[in-house]
């Protein structure tokens, strides 16, 4: 009767540890897995809709942007496919692949950057040109953090 007894001591003990253990691992999940995924229509939207704010687009030049905005994120899909069917082929791009891609990239940011400033009045454009260059910083600002805490 003892034996049995100290056994069930021990089995709730040990059940009550590995329950507590799952809820911890909720609690340390990172903050990008917490956040609610957007789909791309909802992404476009909401950095419509702060543009808007930011720079009090008029009507005319929201559908003009919003334009701009959905075929930047078309294009931007393509590429994160197309990324993430390398890695999982296990494939990387060689250095000349890398040159041509930052190459596209940076031509596709100057025709963004061209069409914007067809759209936007000067002082909008010289407003939005300072908010690319905050928004800039930050993300240098994350990738440093990213590679701190990852040494």
């Amino acid at each position: 009767m003892k034996k049995l007894l100290i056994t069930a001591l021990l089995f709730v003990g040990i059940a009550s540890f590995a329950q507590d253990g799952d809820e911890g691992d909720m609690d340390q999940r990172p903050a990008r897995e917490q956040r609610e995924r957007l789909t791309p229509e909802q992404r476009n939207e909401k950095q419509l809709k702060k543009l808007t704010a930011d720079l009090t687009l008029d009507t005319k030049q929201q559908e003009q942007v919003k334009q701009l905005i959905a075929e930047r994120s078309a294009k931007t899909e393509k590429l994160r496919e197309a990324r993430k069917e390398q890695k999982e082929k296990g494939t990387k791009l060689t250095a000349e692949q890398r040159e041509a891609l930052r190459k596209e990239m940076k031509a596709e940011a100057d025709a963004n950057d061209a069409k914007m400033k067809g759209i936007l009045t000067a002082d909008q454009y010289t407003k939005w040109k300072k908010i690319q260059e905050e928004n800039k910083d930050k993300v240098k600002d994350r990738m440093r953090e990213y590679r701190k805490n990852k040494d």
